[in-house]
């Protein structure tokens, strides 16, 4: 017996796939969790294991394919399994039902669909001992039907085979008879008018220029942001953050940091790590709208935003708010790097609450982010600039020279105000600026 293998959804709001190589022919055995495809979407590319064992009987796709979630896209017949054969019914006839009236509670008789001979010829005369025929079932209900029934029916020219009959054991009744014609009577509703598509407006080419179509990553980008653009009203704030204490630690662990730990340290451990304190203080921004309701996450699951010089990933560090600063540096590492080389599955891209983005890194020093659709807010970290700055010592005001960061935060405005998104803010601000020279990593 064969069984189908789906496209899966592979990461959310994911609802197609491309087969880009089937790594499997048929007639080849396969076991299960056995990569069969190769799959490319517009989050991840990944190889497709085989939820079944058995042996591939048919690919119903083709290579380069692209179909919906859910579409079947290879028969596996099972192991052991064979297509049961129904033995033949010498005697149909025999087993057909004789009473004029049955029982009260006696299911319909199914209307009889075979074409062997035995069921075509005339029915033999006696078999019941009263000199009748064996009747078949549609001929029962027929003559279960009462008089008004057949009378009703043949003013409305109603076939009584093609009524359903609620009556005891499917008889059709007068109300049946009536429904029907009713129903059939009824005029049809007005088709809804289908909204034509809009053509998208072309921009004008002139020579020289060059025309690219969408990547399925981009275009994926390109939906998602107008998506939380049109549903989302975004809101945004900033605060400026102090961030010498911070930079000179960083100078004073990075050398052994590296050593021990074989990952470079950056100052997005201690962003991320921030901002999940800052969470736990303000539940509201790792929250979802829900319609009529604003459901609050209990995990803290962070993306993280990576560039990839032509697109954009964010790849989920779930439980977050389990790691200290050390763990942090570590995972943020291992998604970077597998994101860049391609390697990350539908799980890594799935389950985020809350996204940090960083383009501090490439020299963006105030921004407004797109909120990444369905979350509350995403907070954003520039660059970490050197400007004067007027600060309070012993001897009164001072103008110094110190590390200065602009941190911005994107924001759901039917979810929160911006009260609450300068609270979150400046909860982040403090840790921060809580780091001096001196301080340990946790």
């Amino acid at each position: 017996m064969a069984e189908p293998i789906t496209m899966p959804q592979l990461g959310e709001s994911v609802t197609e796939g491309t087969i880009t190589r089937w790594l499997k022919a048929e007639g080849d055995v396969v076991e299960q969790d056995e990569p069969i495809a190769e799959v490319d979407t517009d989050k991840v590319n990944t190889e497709l294991p085989s939820p079944l064992a058995g042996k591939l009987q048919k690919l119903l796709v083709s290579e380069g394919t692209t179909v919906d979630v859910g579409t079947e896209i290879a028969l596996v017949a099972m192991d052991g399994e064979a297509e049961p054969e129904s033995p033949p019914r010498e005697d149909a006839a025999s087993a057909a039902p004789t009473e004029e009236f049955p029982a009260a509670h006696t299911p319909a008789q199914p209307v009889a669909a075979t074409t062997s001979p035995a069921a075509q010829a005339p029915p033999a005369p006696g078999g019941n001992g009263n000199g009748r025929a064996a009747a078949s079932a549609e001929e029962l209900r027929l003559r279960r039907s009462s008089p008004v029934v057949r009378r009703l029916a043949a003013e409305h020219g109603v076939e009584i085979s093609s009524v359903p009959g609620t009556g005891i054991g499917g008889r059709v009744t007068k109300k049946d008879i009536q429904g029907f014609v009713e129903e059939q009577e009824a005029p049809p509703e007005p088709a809804k008018a289908a909204k034509p598509e809009v053509a998208p407006r072309r921009a004008t080419i002139h020579d020289g220029d060059r025309v690219e179509d969408l990547t399925p990553i981009r275009r994926a980008i390109a939906n998602r942001m107008a998506l939380s653009k049109e549903e989302i009203p975004h809101a945004w704030t900033l605060v400026e953050v102090d961030m010498t204490g911070l930079v000179a630690l960083r100078e004073r662990e990075k050398a052994s940091f590296w050593e021990r730990e074989g990952v470079k340290l950056t100052y997005l451990p201690f962003i991320v790590g921030a901002a999940v304190e800052a969470l736990k203080e303000n539940p509201i921004l790792n929250s979802v709208w829900d319609g009529d309701r604003i459901v609050l996450r209990k995990g803290i699951n962070v993306g993280i935003a990576v560039d990839l010089e032509d697109a954009l990933i964010v790849p989920v560090i779930p439980d977050a708010d389990e790691l200290n600063i050390v763990g942090l540096a570590r995972r943020i590492d291992d998604v970077v790097r597998r994101a860049r080389g391609g390697d990350l599955s539908a799980d890594d891209l799935s389950g985020g609450t809350f996204t940090v983005n960083n383009p501090g890194s490439l020299g963006s020093v105030a921004s407004a982010p797109i909120i990444n659709h369905p979350q509350a807010a995403i907070l954003q970290a520039e660059a970490i600039v050197k400007r004067p700055v007027v600060i309070e010592d012993a001897g009164g005001d001072a103008i110094a020279i110190r590390s200065m960061m602009n941190l911005e935060v994107s924001f759901d405005h039917r979810i929160l105000d911006g009260g609450a998104a300068l609270r979150f803010l400046n909860a982040v601000k403090r840790r921060l600026e809580g780091y001096g020279p001196e301080a340990g990593l946790g």
